[in-house]
């Protein structure tokens, strides 16, 4: 197998879907040069606009993911041993820590959302009591497709995508070092329950944004069960 013709061409394919995404939005720039959301705490998008593009954005999302799975195939990161919670709190207090800066970019997480069971309840499904004869169910306003949307967090995602395909080596050696320091113990001067952490990014089941193969109805969706292959067969080679 060609790992790298794999992830050369898989790229090239999410690119191409970022910039469909990126002229959907109507930015005026990419996101990856970092002129696409900034200052976009004001943008708004139609509804209807805003839904089919997450609708996109998530499959995509989970693509680059297993996109950085496989770039992150064979790479061995080794890490200090953990400080202890003590040790931290006595050091920021001797000021020997920085405060760490508030981040100004969104960085594309790494693992998988694990799937909510909750269950969705509708706009319209709400107790609508009445006595007939006497009285009308009152009306209930259903939210309408174009009504302005907030798309600052939208953007962000955008340009965290756009970040992961312009550098991806930087991205797979963060997930490595991010499933080394889960697989660290954790240094502790008192010995409690021990908290288990995932160290396997990708979720059970089918991936987050995917569609069976008959309602897939967009190259994303195809680019993605690809990669799902691949970051599975990557996995289980380094695990």
């Amino acid at each position: 197998m060609d790992w790298k013709v794999a992830i050369d061409i898989h790229r090239e394919a999410l690119r191409r879907i970022l910039a469909m995404l990126v002229a959907m939005a109507g930015l005026p720039a990419s996101p990856a040069s970092g002129g696409g959301a900034a200052g976009a705490n004001g943008t708004t998008l139609p509804r209807r606009l805003h839904r089919a593009l997450l609708a996109l954005l998530r499959p995509a999302e989970a693509a680059a993911r297993r996109l950085v799975i496989i770039a992150a195939r064979g790479l061995v990161v080794v890490l200090p041993p953990r400080k202890s919670s003590q040790e931290g709190s006595a050091l920021r207090i001797a000021g020997s820590l920085p405060t760490p800066p508030k981040a100004v970019a969104r960085a594309l997480p790494l693992f998988d959302p694990l799937p909510r069971w909750t269950r969705h309840i509708s706009h319209s499904a709400v107790p609508r009591i009445s006595v007939p004869g006497f009285n009308a169910p009152f009306p209930v306003a259903l939210p309408s497709p174009h009504d302005p949307i907030g798309a600052a967090r939208l953007l962000l995602r955008l340009e965290a995508l756009g970040s992961v395909l312009d550098d991806l080596p930087r991205h797979a050696r963060r997930l490595a070092c991010l499933r080394a320091a889960r697989r660290q113990p954790a240094a502790s001067a008192i010995a409690g329950p021990v908290r288990l952490k995932r160290t396997w990014p990708l979720r059970p089941g089918r991936p987050p944004g995917s569609r069976p193969s008959r309602r897939s109805a967009h190259a994303v969706h195809a680019v993605l069960g690809d990669l799902q292959g691949l970051a599975v067969w990557a996995l289980s080679d380094t695990s």
